[in-house]
């Protein structure tokens, strides 16, 4: 082999192991470079999902605003009324009836009290929110189960039963929410109603042990 052709051979050999060389440090920082992504990413997803969690938090404990608060009891109110309404011509039993009546009356004067106080605490009421729009839902789902129902002591029964149920779920949501309230417009009215929805409750469970 002459000098100008080992010359060449030994370029071409250097270039070769020069381009491996570069092969292998590109192949090695886009390795780390993608290392540095998936752990850039688990961070991200670490951090959403505690904001999320945050998020979730707060929610909670904020649940029970003054517009939360009145669109719950607007719903409570309105869904005894019409149960009440309903009952006060299909029970067949003399206490339900005369229960039912009851209910009628005392939620419409409740609701007319409550519609006073968010005139002068400057609220709505938010029917639509988680609490209220469950609530609204299960008294219209109530509603229409005893309405296609026929009347009778089974009738009576039903309808006495689904007010011991909603009344204590009722006092137990007003009670969380004079918890969490802090205007003392408010948490008066609450604890007046609470003592009449415990009364409620007290006369649903008395009628409820003497049917048969």
């Amino acid at each position: 082999m002459t000098g100008n052709a080992l010359r060449i051979t030994t370029s071409l050999a250097l270039c070769v192991a020069a381009l491996g060389a570069c092969s292998k440090a590109d192949n090695a920082a886009d390795t780390a470079a993608a290392r540095t992504d998936s752990a850039a990413g688990r961070v991200d997803s670490s951090a959403n999902a505690m904001g999320d969690s945050a998020s979730r938090a707060a929610n909670a404990a904020g649940s029970w605003t003054n517009d939360h608060i009145f669109g719950f009891a607007h719903n409570a109110d309105n869904g005894e009324i019409a149960l009440g309404k309903l009952a006060s011509t299909k029970a067949t039993n003399s206490q339900v009836k005369a229960y039912a009546a009851q209910m009628v009356k005392d939620h419409q004067a409740m609701m007319t009290e409550a519609h006073a106080l968010m005139g002068k605490v400057n609220a709505t009421a938010d029917s639509t929110w988680g609490d209220a729009k469950d609530l609204a839902d299960d008294g219209a789902e109530k509603l229409k189960e005893l309405t296609d129902k026929e009347k009778g002591a089974d009738w009576d029964k039903n309808y006495i039963e689904s007010q011991v149920d909603m009344h204590q779920r009722v006092l137990d949501k007003l009670t969380d929410a004079a918890k969490n309230n802090t205007n003392a417009d408010i948490t008066a009215a609450l604890s007046k109603t609470s003592a009449k929805v415990q009364e409620h409750l007290t006369k649903a469970q008395s009628i409820k042990a003497g049917l048969k």
